[in-house]
């Protein structure tokens, strides 16, 4: 089974609520609002940082800001963030931790998928996760459309995954 992290949807999450609440948000406030432990919003914040889609901001008024707007925040990007690049298989990432590497019949095979699944990835953006989730419409409701439009996306991974494997 293909699963993110819980980090992963963590920071997801704490993207997502820093562009509902606009401009500096403590860790406390981000945890209270998220329901995610503070030492771990702490950790998701300072990673996130570090890879730029935060900015830090020190002193009495200090907490963290959103450096690059939701639009253009990618879950693919929020992944690599967290978690490292996107990589199904040991040679997807060029062979490294493959025991059998370019001797295997499959080598180079689980490229086109590992493709596939990261453009699908980058093509949803942390605003239209935050359009489509309850929190976001004042109930916990999705929107049909945004909804329709995220299974449209499951639908051509699927057709790509089954098209490589068919």
């Amino acid at each position: 089974m293909f699963r993110l992290s819980k980090l992963t949807d963590y920071a997801v999450r704490t993207l997502v609520e820093l562009g509902r609440l606009d401009g500096v948000v403590t860790s406390s406030t981000l945890s209270a609002e998220t329901g995610v432990p503070e030492p771990t919003v702490a950790k998701v914040l300072k990673t996130l940082a570090g890879d730029g889609l935060l900015a830090s901001q020190r002193g009495a008024r200090g907490g963290y800001r959103l450096a690059v707007p939701l639009e253009n925040i990618s879950v693919a990007r929020v992944i690599a963030a967290i978690d490292g690049p996107i990589s199904l298989t040991a040679c997807v990432s060029g062979g490294a931790g493959c025991e059998i590497g370019p001797d295997c019949a499959l080598y180079g095979c689980w490229d086109p998928v590992n493709d596939a699944i990261h453009e699908a990835l980058s093509g949803i953006s942390l605003a239209r996760m935050a359009k489509t989730s309850g929190r976001a419409r004042g109930a916990r409701v999705k929107s049909d459309e945004a909804c329709a439009d995220m299974a449209a996306t499951r639908g051509r991974v699927a057709d790509f995954t089954g098209a490589v494997g068919g």
